[in-house]
């Protein structure tokens, strides 16, 4: 039930991983304000030439010369907005990934169906959408035979963690190992939503472009957002 946690290799390449981040995101803003000072100076001389090539017997108007200047404080607009936007999107994501290192070294309830005995101890746990006057969690192993029927009885909806002490249906113990389980809730005499959750400890996070990622051992990789619960 136990996995290593990284060590100070680990951590140092997270930081690694984090100052990198930081340094393309700085990099990113600077050139996003010199694209939009490029775009600037390149309206501003095409308006000049304009201006200094127009017909004497068909000059510009002042509304025509205001209208272009608006169009470019438009876009000036549209670019900065969109730039102080992505900034804070990055900034969260790296928000995100700092405050996820706390749960390295802890157990996550994440979608899946495998359950891991060792010495007479397992855990998993279900997701519930709405409440069950029954659940059923049946434990087999990797033959597809029913090791262990578990009747966990009426449950409200949400997350559901539970403990398998490694006995069987008949009494005796099972050998320690890698196991499936699947799960059935019943609500009012018919079947209801019942999403299977593993267990696993995180051993390391990683931060990505797309959000950050969590090493959960056997289990793989998991985005922030797929843990049910830190246990």
């Amino acid at each position: 039930m136990s996995n290593s946690i990284p060590d100070t290799g680990s951590a140092a390449a997270l930081i690694n991983s984090l100052n990198a981040a930081n340094s393309s995101l700085a990099k990113k803003t600077s050139n996003t304000a010199s694209s939009v000072s490029d775009t600037q100076d390149k309206f501003l001389t095409l308006l000049v030439t304009q201006m200094k090539n127009q017909d004497p017997l068909n000059p510009l108007d002042n509304a025509q010369v205001t209208s272009q200047m608006a169009q470019l404080s438009t876009v000036s607009g549209i670019d900065k907005l969109n730039s102080t936007l992505q900034a804070l999107s990055n900034s969260m994501s790296m928000s995100q990934s700092v405050s996820a290192t706390s749960m390295i070294g802890h157990g996550v309830l994440v979608p899946g169906s495998a359950i891991n005995l060792t010495n007479g101890q397992a855990l998993g746990g279900l997701e519930l959408t709405q409440p069950a006057d029954s659940v059923k969690v049946t434990i087999q192993d990797a033959s597809g035979n029913i090791v262990r029927t578990l009747q966990l009885g009426e449950q409200k909806a949400g997350v559901l963690p539970f403990a398998w002490d490694g006995q069987t249906d008949k009494g005796t113990a099972a050998a320690s190992g890698s196991y499936k389980f699947t799960a059935e809730a019943v609500l009012a005499g018919a079947k209801t939503d019942a999403t299977t959750l593993a267990f696993g400890m995180v051993n390391a996070i990683t931060p990505g472009t797309q959000g950050t990622t969590l090493d959960v051992g056997q289990l793989g990789e998991f985005d922030l957002s797929a843990v049910k619960q830190v246990l």
